[in-house]
């Protein structure tokens, strides 16, 4: 999306937005009728634009929490990309002892990031990566978001809050991605009861936000079960990890396996662009058809697979996508998956602006 067809978005989402203000013939403070409220945001999720960018990661972990940083937005603008997906942890501004209580300073850290999407005519998209009551990464939590009730309370709770808090940012702007990698749940049938939940909380409070989720199974099956409810889904591409996460050290047994290639060849079969066509794409592609938006909310392989073979497999991969119509955030910019700053042994990296850029990463990735 380039930046003419940003402020489109913009104006077309803020006006609609805006339907509930009283048309000539209705007396003022007039509500807008119930046809009007949200339609802008579910016209949205019906369709996401193909908006590209990265993961910023400054507030991943409560231990890391720090505010963005506006030169990622800029170089993200500047290099033709239009996405900013914050993963972020609730306990960076929930109060450890009341889990209704927020820290206002780190929540206006949050509120500047918005900021600077706005500035830099990048979108923004605040998600849960640590919620109350699950996180893919340890350590565990001490509710259980899929079956204890207070766990609910509070997930709904932080989403209400941040509803209330952006009421009135247009959702071409700013969108809520509701819960990182869904996992350990009893049945899909739980994680669809606390995403509708969820839903209801921040329409209660702002029924014009676009609203995503990610895909079940830590994001990598589309849930059908969602799709009457007007909001996107998000799938995760790490396919297949001995490719993404060679050597990984959070990755059990990743250090054992053989260096990776792409395509990859295993005993019985090849994993290649078809495969991942066959396997990953088309089920969301199924999804999309019944009229629910999709993007690709991480993808990217870390930094031990050969820079070489992360190109090849980006290459198909980000084409696939792309063919799909689909937007997508690197995971991630700065970082051990990202562009900059990678940390990669096997290339030459080029100055920016005292940085070490992965310039034939970021060509290929301009192309996707």
């Amino acid at each position: 999306m380039n930046r003419r067809d940003w402020l489109k978005a913009v104006a077309v989402a803020g006006g609609a937005a805006l339907m509930g203000a009283a048309p000539p013939g209705r007396a003022e403070g007039a509500a807008a009728g119930p046809a009007a409220q949200g339609r802008a945001a579910r016209e949205l999720a019906r369709k996401l634009p193909r908006w590209r960018g990265f993961n910023l990661l400054e507030k991943f972990t409560q231990r890391g929490n720090k505010p963005f940083v506006e030169s990622d937005f800029e170089w993200t603008a500047g290099w033709g990309f239009d996405f900013a997906r914050l993963p972020m942890d609730y306990r960076c501004w929930t109060d450890s002892a009341d889990p209704y209580k927020y820290d206002e300073k780190v929540l206006k850290e949050i509120d500047q990031a918005v900021e600077f999407g706005k500035r830099h005519k990048v979108h923004v998209s605040l998600n849960l990566h640590r919620a109350p009551g699950f996180c893919i990464n340890p350590p565990a939590e001490a509710l259980n978001l899929w079956t204890d009730d207070e766990a609910q309370k509070q997930f709904d709770a932080q989403w209400a809050m941040l509803a209330r808090r952006y009421k009135g940012t247009p959702s071409a702007q700013l969108s809520f991605d509701l819960v990182n990698e869904p996992a350990r749940y009893p049945g899909v049938d739980r994680y669809v009861a606390v995403c509708r939940r969820a839903v209801e909380a921040i329409r209660r409070e702002d029924p014009d936000r676009l609203i995503i989720a990610d895909g079940a199974s830590v994001g990598q099956q589309p849930v059908l079960e969602l799709a009457d409810l007007g909001i996107a889904q998000s799938m995760h591409a790490y396919m297949p990890a001995q490719v993404t996460h060679y050597k990984a050290s959070w990755v059990g047994g990743s250090d054992k396996w053989p260096e990776p290639t792409w395509p990859l060849k295993q005993k019985d079969k090849t994993l290649d662009r078809q495969w991942v066509a066959d396997t990953r794409i088309k089920p969301w592609k199924e999804l999309a058809d019944r009229g629910v938006g999709v993007n690709v909310g991480e993808w990217g392989c870390f930094n031990k697979t050969p820079h070489a073979v992360v190109l090849d497999w980006a290459r198909d991969v980000g084409g696939l996508v792309k063919e799909a119509g689909w937007g997508w955030a690197l995971w991630n910019l700065r970082g051990s998956f990202g562009i900059v700053d990678s940390g990669r042994a096997d290339i030459q990296y080029e100055d920016f602006k005292g940085r070490k850029l992965d310039r034939k990463f970021l060509e290929l990735l301009r192309e996707c």
